[in-house]
């Protein structure tokens, strides 16, 4: 017997449209490429979606056709998130910061149709031009003042909408079609595309919202310094739709003094982003003896940030500090760490120390862990081994790929983290399968031994790799990024070690440099480590 409900299909348009009716006057706020601050509305960013979609539609984007777009987090990204979607096409977001062969491979394999590409990224588009194999419409996203020179056939995005209605009828289909399509940032092997469909992005979006996951709603002013390039900025967008949260978006401006700025200037209450990029506001806030008094919540995902960190923002500028996980293949998010009631009793070092976890999972998202047979482990928060998900917004197969051996023949997909996930739920990764160091037959977690190093007082940045030993296999090797004007030794760094884990798995070597090589998200690269230090 079914239920006797309407069956509406959940349509990502259907977010944008809740937008313009119910939170009209919610401000979407960028700080633009060219450099002036831009401010619309929900109703009027629903407007220029629609001129926007008119525009795509009398240039023969059709139904499943891909629209790529290298951009900035800006006003302009969220038309063409909307539009896109809303149309039947594809939005595929490109991060920059990938390789030009890599960014070649992405176009050309996911066969975009048109590409939107922001003023900074004229010069990588010019490169990699004659390469593109599909790409029928290049679009640049500015004004006819600010169009910049180049010899590619553009055209002016503010041009291309100028003339076209503001009334869009947004189609009604399946919401299992296709909406958005992001690729991994392909540490190993060529990058794999993550296919979202409608449906997986509205529940996504009704997961974020929620009081124990981002708390979005239209008294908070939110700020993702996740770029919109990479997993759809966390969901963000779609949660100010849903919501009326505002919206504020940083562009190019990811530096301390820009970031300090606009948080001010906009009042903004939430924070989302990288570590990297809190660690560098953090810095500038301690030079410069700045602080953002309406921000009180930061969600940090992308690499776990360092208990350091955690208790400089808590202790020292009164923001909460929110410990979140996911993957490309996730929408992303699978957990976040909020504190349970029950834990309210707690010290401030034991309440610190369970941030330092991933979190509990969202309603959504399943988990186990496995041993390496495949065997399920108890939740005890001792034993561990690989964490498997599923859900209703985590991929099921890659775009293009048939087979997936991340996907067992029950569906679960294997995400690659070694975990603990203790009784009340809390999941602890303690290392990536490939970042796992065995020294004599027995595991050391470079995560750990990472976590220690950062909250030594002259060390800013740590990454542990293993290298290749006669004797043990592998041992640890410790590289390290000082404080400005700190000099760590390796003797200090080595003994602060001494009375917080075994003595086998205190690393042999400590190597000091000016900078780790950060990938595309943000992460450290140590496949780079490993061939520079091997």
């Amino acid at each position: 017997m079914h239920g006797l409900m309407m069956d509406r299909p959940l349509l990502i348009s259907s977010l944008l449209e809740h937008g313009a009716r119910v939170h009209h006057d919610t401000e979407i706020v960028s700080r633009t490429v060219e450099g002036p601050i831009h401010r619309y509305t929900l109703a009027e960013a629903r407007a220029r979606s629609c001129q926007l979609a008119n525009a795509l539609t009398k240039l023969g984007v059709e139904f499943g056709d891909r629209v790529g777009t290298i951009a900035w987090n800006t006003h302009r990204h969220f038309d063409i998130y909307f539009a896109t979607s809303g149309m039947g096409a594809v939005c595929h977001t490109m991060n920059p910061r990938l390789h030009p062969s890599q960014l070649t491979y992405i176009a050309n394999h996911a066969e975009d149709k048109m590409l939107f590409v922001d003023v900074t990224f004229v010069p990588l588009v010019e490169a990699v031009w004659d390469a593109l194999q599909t790409v029928q419409t290049l679009v640049i996203m500015t004004d006819k003042e600010h169009m910049p020179a180049t010899k590619l056939p553009a055209v002016c995005y503010e041009d291309l909408i100028a003339t076209e209605s503001d009334a869009f009828e947004w189609p009604t289909f399946d919401e299992n079609t296709a909406s958005s399509l992001c690729y991994t940032s392909g540490t190993t092997g060529e990058p794999k595309g993550v296919l979202y469909s409608h449906r997986s992005t509205v529940l996504h979006t009704f997961m974020m919202a929620l009081p124990n996951v981002l708390g979005a709603n239209d008294r908070e002013t939110i700020l993702p310094v996740v770029p919109m390039f990479h997993v759809n900025a966390w969901g963000i967008p779609y949660a100010t739709a849903m919501t009326g949260m505002k919206l504020v978006m940083p562009g190019p401006g990811l530096d301390g003094a820009s970031l300090t700025e606009l948080l001010n200037a906009e009042e903004v209450t939430i924070g989302a982003g990288v570590p990297t990029v809190w660690l560098g506001l953090l810095n500038y806030w301690r030079e410069h003896g700045a602080s953002v008094p309406s921000l009180h919540s930061m969600v940090v995902g992308g690499s776990a940030p360092t208990r350091a960190m955690i208790d400089a923002f808590q202790n020292d500028f009164g923001i909460t500090v929110l410990h979140a996980w996911g993957m490309t293949e996730m929408s992303p998010v699978g957990t976040v760490c909020r504190l349970k009631p029950s834990i309210s009793d707690a010290s401030e070092d034991e309440r610190h120390t369970l941030q330092l976890k991933q979190g509990r999972a969202v309603f959504g998202v399943e988990m186990k862990i496995v041993d390496a047979e495949g065997n399920e482990l108890p939740h005890d928060g001792v034993a561990f081994g690989e964490l498997k998900v599923r859900g209703p917004w985590i991929c099921a197969s890659y775009f293009k790929l048939e087979e997936s051996r991340a996907h067992d023949d029950d569906g679960w997909f294997a995400t690659g983290d070694i975990v603990t996930i203790d009784p009340d739920g809390y999941v602890n990764i303690t290392d990536r399968s490939k970042d796992l160091i065995k020294s004599g037959g027995e595991w050391i977690s470079s995560i750990e031994l990472e976590n220690i190093a950062s909250s030594h007082p002259d060390i800013a940045q740590a990454a542990v790799i293993g290298v290749p030993n006669e004797q043990w296999t592998e041992r640890p090797l410790l590289i390290v990024v000082p404080k400005p004007d700190r000099q760590p030794t390796k003797e200090s760094v080595l003994a602060f070690f001494e009375d917080k884990v075994a003595k086998w798995w205190i690393p042999d070597d400590v190597l000091v440099v000016e900078a780790l090589p950060l990938g595309a998200t943000g992460k450290v690269q140590k496949i780079k480590l490993r061939e520079q230090y091997a």
